[in-house]
């Protein structure tokens, strides 16, 4: 029975065994063949965004500073200057300073003008 066994096994191993196409063997064969990123269909590169996004959540009129509140964990250094987007236009600058609580940060308003609502982004 073992030997059977054993011809059975080596005797798939004899030979290569070809494909549609004459001469070419079915193991090997993706030396023919284009890199994924190469051709009429090539595959996307996906890069995950990194920058930390807040928003403002009280405005100053008069002393032209804002309030910005980011997620718990984050919070920009002190002198770092955000941008100010509303519904994907960008619309201001602000520059942050060292008063800081909880998740909440002051900024002063360096370019433009921010409302409450607005996005806060690094660039």
């Amino acid at each position: 029975m073992a030997v059977v066994a054993g011809l059975l096994a080596f005797s798939g191993c004899a030979r290569a065994k070809t494909s549609g196409r004459a001469g070419a063997p079915t193991f090997g064969a993706t030396t023919n063949l284009p890199p994924d990123n190469v051709g009429s269909n090539p595959k996307p590169i996906i890069t995950p965004e990194v920058s930390h996004t807040g928003k403002v959540a009280r405005l100053n009129v008069a002393g032209q500073f804002v309030v910005l509140s980011f997620p718990v964990g984050y919070l920009p250094p002190s002198q770092q200057s955000l941008s100010v987007y509303r519904a994907g236009l960008k619309v201001g600058e602000v520059r942050v300073t060292e008063w800081r609580r909880d998740e909440n940060v002051v900024a002063d308003i360096v370019a433009g003008e921010a409302q409450a609502g607005d996005e806060i982004r690094e660039r």
